[in-house]
């Protein structure tokens, strides 16, 4: 099963400085139908203005990756975490017993990103923040984890969950797969260009909702930037 969810008909809000799209229920967008995805809760498409960011605000018992797709965010939480995390990198945050954090955007021009929650396998634990690169060349061709909670995972960002998240760049032309297994969900949305999954199409920024589909065959319509989240 195979459900696309085009994203000019996502909800969202626009706060000025701010302009998101909610692939799940999110603030004052409310669908039942879309609570969440297996363990992932939220994957919210955030356009953040030069100069501008979430000032510093409390997370408990949530797993929060940060996907960067154009430009930079500066990260600081209260335990003493900064960094900077770029275009096609990840950063980490284990919200655990309770964290406070800001995201800004330092940079001369729009940041853009998704913010994907998982929720974790148990509540409570010590919270943690993590962020690295990933080279840009592994990923070409191919699924490569960036962040998961599986023990065979070692070269990925740790999460606290039975999840995944994986990302991939394909030519125009070029096919590769994910062997997902049956009764697991998956979200997989292409941050650039168009695909086609197991005979679905999504265009950019479009989301896939997948369960009950062992392997996920990707073919790129057009040159490609794909992140997947396997859901559990």
């Amino acid at each position: 099963m195979i459900e696309l969810r085009p994203f000019d008909r996502l909800g969202g809000g626009n706060h000025g400085w701010l302009l998101s799209k909610f692939h799940f229920s999110f603030a004052d967008y409310h669908d039942d139908e879309r609570m969440h995805w297996g363990r992932l809760r939220v994957w919210n498409d955030d356009e953040i203005a030069a100069g501008s960011g979430f000032a510093p605000h409390p997370h408990a018992n949530m797993e929060i990756v940060t996907y960067v797709t154009q430009g930079a965010i500066t990260h600081k939480d209260s335990l003493g975490n900064t960094g900077r995390t770029e275009a096609g990198d990840v950063q980490v945050m284990s919200a655990g017993t309770g964290i406070q954090h800001s995201e800004y955007n330092m940079e001369s021009e729009t940041t853009k990103l998704f913010q994907i929650w998982i929720l974790p396998d148990q509540r409570g634990g010590t919270p943690s923040w993590g962020t690295r690169p990933f080279p840009k060349d592994v990923r070409h061709g191919q699924f490569v984890t960036l962040a998961s909670g599986r023990a065979n995972d070692a070269d990925a960002l740790s999460i606290r969950a039975d999840a995944r998240v994986a990302g991939a760049t394909l030519k125009a032309g070029e096919t590769t797969e994910y062997k997902l297994g049956t009764g697991r969900y998956a979200y997989l949305v292409p941050a650039r260009g168009s695909i086609e999954v197991n005979g679905t199409c999504a265009g950019t920024r479009d989301g896939l909702a997948i369960a009950d589909e062992d392997v996920l065959r990707v073919t790129a319509l057009e040159d490609s930037e794909i992140v997947l989240v396997d859901a559990g």
